[in-house]
């Protein structure tokens, strides 16, 4: 996100960008479950980096809203987002400005976007002009410099991505946010599931690894816009 032009999609694998919503989604309800009110009848909500639209679809069966947008940069996943929608009223557009969709959201949410942005200020700026007053930004970030399994993973991850990944700290983040005018908050998502283990993961070479990663270095930022 957060650069000129789409790109196609965000692997350059595309079984392993088919089966990245399936791996995901106990990450997305953990998300839900804590940092999402029961009553969303009457909000907008935006999903920054939706990919194929995967966390906005399972929200609105949890948490009916009144309308929602995802926006990702990853032509061929808006696309394919667009098809699994539905009677959804979600709009699915490819893009990287949350500003430019022309709508001023309750809720924002994104999942392992941030080490992926080069600019953390423009992003900022850019959500707080897309949020009402009071509006909150929920973030999930696990790929940062402050997460023991780090340095292994950017190098897996530069091997597979289809654009630059950042380092970025859990301090630099809460830093520009704060200083955008956002009250910063955070959580350990603490992952409420029993985790499949893969043998011989290159991400997770020790089920200690895995343990700690969900338990500690995945956290969930909330961000609220200052009146």
């Amino acid at each position: 996100m957060q650069r000129s032009g789409t790109i196609s999609t965000w692997n350059r694998n595309p079984a392993d960008e088919e089966a990245m919503g399936a791996a995901h989604a106990p990450i997305w309800r953990r998300m839900i479950d804590v940092s999402v009110p029961d009553d969303l009848r009457d909000a907008t909500v935006l999903d920054y980096g939706c990919n194929q639209g995967g966390f906005l679809r399972m929200l609105y069966d949890r948490h009916p809203f009144r309308a929602g947008v995802g926006i990702d940069i990853a032509r061929e996943s808006v696309a394919r987002a667009e098809l699994l929608k539905r009677q959804r009223p979600i709009d699915y557009r490819a893009g990287n400005s949350a500003a430019a969709l022309g709508h001023i959201f309750d809720y924002a949410f994104s999942h392992e976007v941030l080490y992926l942005l080069p600019d953390l200020a423009v992003h900022a700026a850019d959500m707080k002009a897309a949020l009402r007053p009071g509006g909150a930004y929920v973030a999930a970030m696990g790929c940062h410099t402050d997460s023991a399994v780090w340095p292994r993973w950017r190098k897996a991850i530069s091997e597979t991505s289809s654009i630059p990944i950042y380092d970025h700290s859990l301090d630099r983040v809460a830093k520009v946010f704060s200083e955008t005018g956002f009250t910063v908050s955070v959580r350990p998502l603490a992952l409420d599931a029993f985790m499949p283990v893969t043998v011989g993961s290159e991400y997770f070479p020790k089920i200690v690894d895995q343990l700690r990663y969900y338990s500690q270095d995945k956290v969930l930022f909330r961000f609220v816009r200052s009146p």
